[in-house]
């Protein structure tokens, strides 16, 4: 079969375009790959610059969504059957193996594609504004970095569970793709971006800060909070890793919260179910996905530089 395979970590340029060994047997659930996302700890991992550090060779892709091609005989899961999976690993393939703890029956009224793109990202979102954030109806949101992967799926959650959203851009030309997404306000993230936020909330804070950035920003996202503030610690994508002075977090009684949703899931087996069906329930309820950006898998170097050039709106995804 077909697959990319990590020869080096040198980000995209290490991705090779093969022919690999076929997988599984009657003891396992293999599924054709319709749709697998690209996520920035796809990005990290090729790097290796990822908590989880992998030898080459390998093959990436930790998202996707197909159709069952072998089961065992006794599986819930039955040949024919569309699904998406959080995989370990492999995804960037024609077929992967995954453990039948790790698939979901997609919508029927979705594609491969839309389906990917509410795995990783939106599971995340909902865990961290849900379980990590205990976020309520009626509170404020704000989320840095709002036009990518983790950005879009955070403004679209935050807000189908009853958040007033304040969305920030650092790229101008994303605002009006991330003004469809609903926020209440979406507001440029530059120089002034902290006076604005309590402008807009009349002087008080947010309740909730979504920030997959880090770098220079997380002081001042510390100081958006209200009292009793929550700021959810996603990611680095600024590159740099912050440090807080917790004298902040105890006069101004805010707290800063740490969001590893694989490793919770890790750790506690079968709990991904809980996130996904949140998820699941909210897409019953109308949440959709904007469209994703779709790229062969042949071009899967590609699609891997489009976003780390930080030129992607939304979730990328490789279709085989």
């Amino acid at each position: 079969m077909k697959a990319l395979v990590a020869r080096e970590l040198s980000g995209p340029a290490g991705l090779d375009y093969t022919e690999v060994n076929d997988i599984g047997g009657d003891d396992q659930i293999v599924v054709d790959v319709g749709a697998a996302g690209v996520s920035f700890p796809d990005l990290l991992l090729l790097r290796g610059e990822y908590q989880m550090r992998l030898e080459p060779p390998f093959v990436p892709g930790m998202e996707v969504a197909g159709i069952v091609r072998s089961a065992p005989y006794d599986s819930e899961f039955k040949p024919g059957q569309r699904v998406t999976a959080l995989s370990m690993l492999g995804g960037w393939a024609e077929r992967v193996m995954v453990p039948s703890a790790n698939l979901t029956p997609t919508p029927d009224d979705i594609d491969d594609a839309e389906a990917v793109a509410l795995l990783g990202n939106y599971q995340t979102m909902y865990f961290a504004l849900a379980k990590r954030g205990a976020l309520r109806p009626g509170e404020t949101v704000l989320v840095l970095g709002a036009a990518g992967g983790v950005g879009t799926a955070a403004v679209q959650i935050a807000k189908a569970l009853g958040a007033k959203v304040i969305a920030m851009v650092h790229r101008l030309r994303a605002m009006e793709f991330v003004r469809s997404l609903g926020p209440d306000v979406v507001l440029p993230l530059r120089d002034g971006w902290l006076q604005a936020v309590k402008e807009h909330t009349d002087g008080r804070g947010v309740d909730l800060v979504v920030d997959p950035i880090g770098g220079e920003t997380f002081d001042d996202a510390v100081r958006a909070l209200d009292t009793e503030g929550r700021l959810l610690v996603i990611g680095f994508a600024a590159g740099g890793i912050p440090t807080v002075k917790v004298n902040r977090l105890l006069l101004r009684n805010v707290s800063v919260v740490g969001v590893g949703y694989g490793e919770y899931v890790n750790r506690k087996p079968g709990s991904q179910s809980v996130f996904s069906y949140g998820v699941a329930e909210l897409v019953k309820a109308g949440l959709r996905p904007p469209p994703p950006i779709r790229y062969p898998l042949s071009q899967g170097s590609a699609a891997l530089q489009s976003l780390a050039d930080g030129g992607v709106l939304g979730k990328v995804v490789l279709e085989p």
